[in-house]
């Protein structure tokens, strides 16, 4: 059997300092703040709290995808080195990375025909897609084959779950998500729409909640009878926040102290740049496995 590698894209929202644990390399994606173009490198050249400030005062950044050649200048140097690549990508209902990789996959398959260059589609976002890459990791270091666990994903990424709610509406109706009137009135009634991320990969609204501690209370309950196994669930959990973290915190407190047997404590992390320049601060967001897949 062949060695082989994972490898993703930053829109993962795990830390570098993650990624290198695991040995997964990964794809800039690239956001533009006053013209200027930065890499989406999992902040290592800025701070959130120096990004959501630039937001805050007045910026609006936009978002570009990884490119063909960006995809084959990670890629090539693995496969001309002998390992087969296994690449995980962001929800191509969210983004075009995804065909992207499959141009690469085309160009460097009739270019390496000996080597396995294998792209999978997560139709995940966020650390819901770093929690699928990391299962993953998991799966290969207990020696599960390239095409097995290709197939694996295949079978199981519906079940990723992701739920997160906002206290500001601002970007989301910058993003389309919610309209101007909507975001209006939300916000003078302290409406949190909860959110989640479908079949297709793709955003939607799925609950509107009065107040903050409402929709706490909704990512919490659902998570409680969605999670594989029950109160058994011992899979990891992973969320994410653009600068809330006490919210986030109460979340996860309350998780842990409700699903004993969940593998290791959750897992909280900062919302990227990329992501966070379409949610804002805010935003605060919880992936699990559940039992059964996402629904439309």
């Amino acid at each position: 059997m062949s060695e082989y590698k994972i490898t993703c894209s930053s829109t993962c929202d795990l830390s570098a300092e993650h990624l290198k644990a695991l040995n997964v390399e990964y794809l800039k994606f690239h956001y533009i703040i006053d013209g200027v173009e930065y890499p989406d490198d999992l902040y290592q050249s800025c701070t959130p709290k120096d990004f959501y400030n630039r937001i805050k005062t007045g910026a609006l950044p936009t978002t570009s995808q990884t490119t063909p050649e960006e995809v084959t200048a990670l890629i090539e140097p693995m496969l001309k080195a002998g390992y087969d690549v296994l690449h995980i990508e962001f929800s191509s209902g969210l983004s075009g990375s995804y065909n992207s990789a499959l141009a690469a996959q085309k160009i460097l398959s009739e270019k390496y025909p000996e080597r396995k260059f294998l792209v999978v589609d997560s139709l995940a976002a966020s650390s819901g897609y770093g929690l699928l890459v990391d299962k993953a990791v998991e799966l290969k270091n207990g020696g599960m084959a390239i095409q097995d666990l290709k197939d694996w994903l295949e079978e199981n990424k519906l079940r990723v779950r992701h739920w997160f709610f906002t206290t500001n509406l601002t970007h989301f109706k910058r993003g389309g998500r919610v309209s101007g009137a909507a975001a209006m009135f939300g916000s003078m009634l302290n409406i949190c729409p909860v959110l989640d991320v479908n079949s297709q990969g793709k955003l939607i609204v799925r609950k509107k909640k009065i107040g903050k501690k409402k929709a706490i209370k909704e990512l919490i309950d659902t998570m409680l009878q969605e999670a594989e196994n029950g109160e058994d669930y011992n899979q990891k959990c992973y969320m994410s926040n653009s600068m809330v973290p006490d919210d986030a915190a109460k979340i996860a407190t309350t998780l842990q102290s409700a699903l004993l047997r969940m593998n290791g404590r959750v897992l909280i992390n900062h919302i990227g740049t990329v992501i966070g320049s379409h949610t804002g601060d805010g935003t605060v967001a919880l992936f699990y496995f559940s039992k059964d897949k996402r629904g439309e």
